[in-house]
Parts: C-alpha cells; structure tokens; sequence
C-alpha cells in the first residue's frame, strides 16, 4: 500500500514550509532515512529524512512552493504499484521570483567595471550561498540564482567565482571587528529575512509574556581549566573538549535535580519533562539557530562534545535536520568567545529558562585572606517566575557551580 508524506511540522510554532527542493525524483528508490526533499522553515533549510522505503510515485508539490504543515506533498509506493487513490491538495503558493530561470541556467558573471544594483525585494538565498558568498567577499545581489523560484544557491556562488578574472580581486569579506565604518555614506534599507523576522517576533513574545527575572553566580573554574587542558593533551585535533562542553553537561546534571527548570507552562499547569534535552545557541548567517543536545544528563561530556559539533558544523554548512533544532527544554547561550563578563539572555518559549554564560577571566580572589590570582566564570539564568522562583533559580546556579568547580563529578 503506498505512503503519504506530508509537509513536517518542524517546530512548535510552524504552520507552513518552503519546498526548495526535491531530493529524490520520481521513479527514484527510496530507503527510509535517506534525504527525500529540503524544506526551508523560518529557523533554517532542513533536511527532511524519508520515513517510508520505495519508490517515489509522485510528487504534489512543486519545489519552490509554500506548503501548509500535513499537507500531502509526495507518494511513495511500493515497486510497480498501481496507485489509484492520489490525494488532492491545495495549490500551493508559489514564492514570488524576480526572475524564473532554469535549474541549469548558470549564474550570471560577476563584472568588475560595473556597480550592480540591489533589487527592491530580498534576495532569496540557501544559507549555505550566503556564507559561500559573505566568506569570499561577493555580492550576493550580483548573482542570477538558478534554484526554484530564482533561489541563489551553492553552484551560482561557485559559478561566479569561476567567472571572475584572475586580475580582478574580489573585495575580502569584512571581519567583525571592522564591520562598523567610521566613513558612512549614506542610509541603507536591508530586508528583514524569514529567520531575523522569526526571531523578532519569538522574542518579542517572550519578553511582552513571560515574567523574567535574573540570577547571576560567580565560579571559580581553575580545577575546571587544568583538567580541560589535560584531557585535551590527550586528543586529537577537531575532538578536543570545549569549556562550552562542560557548561552543557553541568546544565543536564543540574537539571535532572531542579526539574522545574526543566519545565514548561502548559495552561494552567506545569509540565516537568521526563529528557533532559540542552538548546545550544549557534549564530549562523542571518541570526541564530539553537541545536538540541538530547538526554544530556545520561551522556559521557566526550559524546556530548561530539553530537554539539556536529550539529554546529550543520548548523552554518545549512544543512540542519529536524531533529538537530526540535524539542530543547532548557537552552544555554554563550557569549564567553567574544570577551563579554556576563549578560542576560531572553527565554525561549515555551521553555522555563535560559542560561546565559560569559569568560572566563583572570581576577584577583580571596581565599584564606590572601588576594592570588583566580579564574572566574559568571553564568546568568533567565528564568519564568510562573514556573518558579529566585530561590530555587539561585539553588539552580550553586548546583551548576558545585559541577563546574569539582569537574570530576561530571566524570563519574
């Protein structure tokens, strides 16, 4: 009997996707958990695994189009199947293009005597173009995409790379610390794009209905630095242990004796999840994207270390897939890399709180009456005070810093 996919609902608060591309054509084999199409939702391009094996009959869909969450979009049936009952769905709305082009038009050259210019509307781009693009220092309103609906995608970026003369060097990509100008020219209007515009909204939610109030707690992480460099001494490059690594499973320990951290608000009650799943804060192009690192409070910190770098790397490379950025209960951002002491970070609904995590840094501390240097960690909870209290958030934090302290604890 054939299979019905239907457009997956990728988030709590997704109510349609963008079909950018069929993976899998019609009249392919297909397994379960083989990648069967990419959807764009207003956090990311996801790519949507197959649940069902055989051969894909039809798609109901066209790619580029805005589809409806449970709305049919393809068939698979088993080899040879006569599929009579095909379900019916609503014309899918078409994502608007300032250009139609082929799938195999190749991108326009990039010309360096000639000032482009932007078109009115947003450029429609996967976000892997727009890292491609902002990395090597091109214009992305230069290029002509070839993807559904006009969609700048890899091989455009690639293409107009080709084309580019020898001589002609492309402007290097402006690192953040010069991305402020001291010589403005002018105004400029930059588009709001679905997952800045997902953002704002998610925030501005956050903070008009949730009632947030702050901690904050002061670790003295020295133990917690000496037994990272040791461990890390000891593996190789691209597998090292992050100070990050540590905060997450110290969260998940944490957690698991603080359950109303772990919660949500469901009406009028409370509800307590049985997992332990840490949000990871990841900035990608355009905004942030979180990353979910399930049952952290039963995983070893190695595994926890190499399950979150994986899903960063897919996080910026685009290519996230449902289960990478669905189900967090508690979500931890970490600011430490850019040199900030401490910050507070806005709740991510519909969880009950947030952590948000500074530097360490090098500090004068007393201890046994004598000043010696120490190394400091400071850590801010953003918590729901419908859920609970400043006591128990501040019990939360002594609980993190017993961890953090005494590393050991987080290996045995």
């Amino acid at each position: 009997m054939a299979d019905v996919v239907s457009m997956p609902k990728l988030g709590f608060d997704m109510a349609e996707g963008t079909l950018v591309r069929w993976v899998k054509l019609e009249g392919e084999t297909v397994n379960k958990g083989d990648i069967l199409a990419e959807i764009e939702t207003d956090k990311a391009t996801v790519e949507v695994e197959s649940s069902f094996a055989g051969v894909v009959h039809k798609h109901l869909v066209e790619q580029g189009s805005v589809v409806p969450v449970g709305t049919p979009i393809a068939i698979i049936a088993a080899p040879g199947e006569q599929v009579e009952d095909i379900p019916t769905t609503q014309p899918a709305q078409e994502v608007p293009a300032q250009a139609q082009t082929p799938q195999t038009a190749p991108a326009a050259p990039v010309q360096p005597a000639a000032t482009p210019t932007a078109p009115a509307g947003p450029v429609k781009a996967s976000p892997l173009a727009r890292r491609m693009a902002t990395e090597q220092g091109l214009d992305i309103h230069t290029l002509r995409g070839s993807g559904p609906g006009g969609r700048i995608v890899k091989r455009d970026v690639e293409s107009a790379l080709k084309s580019i003369p020898a001589s002609f060097p492309l402007k290097p990509a402006t690192p953040p610390a010069q991305m402020i100008s001291t010589a403005i020219q002018g105004d400029e209007t930059v588009p709001v794009d679905r997952l800045r515009a997902a953002i704002g909204r998610r925030m501005v939610e956050s903070k008009q209905q949730v009632p947030h109030f702050y901690v904050t707690h002061a670790c003295r992480v020295d133990e917690l630095m000496s037994l990272r460099k040791k461990i890390n001494s000891t593996l190789p490059e691209g597998e090292k242990i992050s100070v990050n690594d540590f905060i997450i499973k110290a969260a998940g320990l944490a957690l698991r004796r603080y359950p109303n951290l772990n919660a949500s608000l469901n009406g009028d009650v409370i509800l307590r999840h049985g997992d332990v799943n840490v949000g990871v804060a990841v900035a990608v192009p355009g905004g942030l994207l979180t990353v979910v690192n399930r049952n952290t409070d039963q995983k070893p910190l190695r595994v926890i270390s190499r399950e979150v770098r994986e899903m960063v790397t897919r996080a910026r490379d685009g290519k996230v897939r449902p289960d990478d950025i669905e189900g967090s209960t508690f979500s931890i951002s970490n600011l430490g890399m850019f040199d900030v002491d401490s910050f507070v970070a806005i709740i991510n609904p519909p969880e009950a709180a947030i952590l948000a995590v500074g530097s360490v840094q090098e500090v004068p501390v007393v201890e046994d009456g004598q000043i010696k240097p120490g190394m400091v960690l400071k850590i801010t909870l953003s918590a729901d005070h419908r859920i609970t209290d400043g006591a128990e958030a501040a019990q939360f934090l002594q609980a993190m810093a017993e961890y953090l302290e005494n590393p050991l604890l987080m290996l045995i």
